[in-house]
């Protein structure tokens, strides 16, 4: 398949001859969504009372380091491990857009997923929670672009290989935290390596988007929508992935474990409830619950923070799969 049909391409230089300068300057501003600003480790599992806690460090499936955490369960090591990953632009702590710019460019609101993390450790879960690489603390690759799960596979491959080659960790049973870009990454190394995945539990999947629904609802509020075909053509000359090929609905049809996955029903930043809607049908899983977080447009301050302010949901789906 053509990265781009000759029709698309000649409507992209069409539209390269015409746009005028402002523009383009935020067509290419949108394509940048896919060069992530990195957020700052803004707190510790120290900062909700985990203090058991440990560093920990593993190469992604191609070679890139991560960086990351381990945390125990309150009141010692269980033997249920839940491995935790994030969001663009954001790491294993969260997003800092209460600290200001860069960050608040976003949105100036705090997401914390230490607090999250907690919520699993007080349930009796370990955690595993890391960096995707070009974010946090994690190393650079693929020229510093995101791939929106593309490339970012491999990192939850390399976190699930180093679980099973640990002493410890390899005897726990596993589930699965998978967010965002994190669960777009997730879906596609379940799909590219199922044998890898196949002793997990059950997967808890927030806020997983096909950049072609963000790209669409960001440049209608940019008042550029006649422009997508040239924000494919910007992502191309950048040596990304074109807009339709950073979807998770690619390979949600290889993810056959128990799935809860959470949405924002009017998300301004994206298609919803169309866009979620088809990738939750299109999963494999026999046991799937979609929960829709409603009366808020805002993807960043109210969807990421659900978990931190809703454990009642999230930690009974844990439950009830990994006895």
């Amino acid at each position: 398949m053509s990265r781009i049909s000759e029709q698309r391409m000649e409507r992209a230089q069409e539209q390269l001859r015409t746009i005028s300068e402002e523009d383009h300057q935020k067509v290419k501003g949108l394509a940048g969504i896919v060069r992530p600003l990195r957020s700052v480790i803004h707190k510790t599992p120290d900062d909700h009372g985990m203090t058991e806690w440990r560093d920990v460090y593993f190469p992604s499936d191609d070679g890139t380091p991560l960086e990351g955490w381990y945390i125990p369960a309150k009141g010692g090591q269980s033997d249920k491990l839940v491995i935790f990953n994030h969001a663009l632009p954001m790491c294993r702590s969260g997003f800092p857009g209460h600290l200001g710019e860069p960050w608040s460019g976003y949105d100036a609101a705090e997401i914390d997923f230490v607090l999250q993390m907690k919520h699993l450790t007080d349930a009796g879960y370990n955690v595993l929670a890391y960096d995707i690489r070009n974010h946090g603390n994690s190393s650079a690759a693929n020229g510093g672009l995101s791939g929106i799960g593309r490339w970012e596979w491999r990192d939850c491959v390399g976190a699930k290989k180093y679980v099973d080659a640990h002493p410890e960790l390899s005897g726990m049973r596993v589930g699965l935290y998978s967010q965002c870009m994190g669960g777009n990454s997730q879906y596609e190394a379940i799909y590219r390596r199922p044998g890898l995945f196949a002793d997990v539990a059950c997967m808890c999947s927030p806020m997983v988007v096909s950049m072609s629904a963000v790209f669409s609802a960001f440049s209608e509020l940019q008042g550029i929508s006649r422009y997508e075909e040239l924000i494919d053509l910007e992502l191309l000359k950048m040596g990304a992935f074109t807009a339709d090929e950073m979807t998770p609905q690619l390979f949600a049809e290889g993810v056959t474990m128990p799935v809860l996955m959470i949405q924002v029903l009017e998300d301004a930043w994206t298609r919803n409830p169309e866009d979620a809607q088809k990738t939750f049908d299109l999963l494999g899983s026999e046991e799937k619950e979609l929960v829709w977080i409603e009366n808020t447009t805002r993807r960043f301050r109210d969807g990421y923070n659900y978990f931190g302010r809703h454990p009642e949901k999230v930690v009974p789906f844990f439950g009830a799969h990994m006895k």
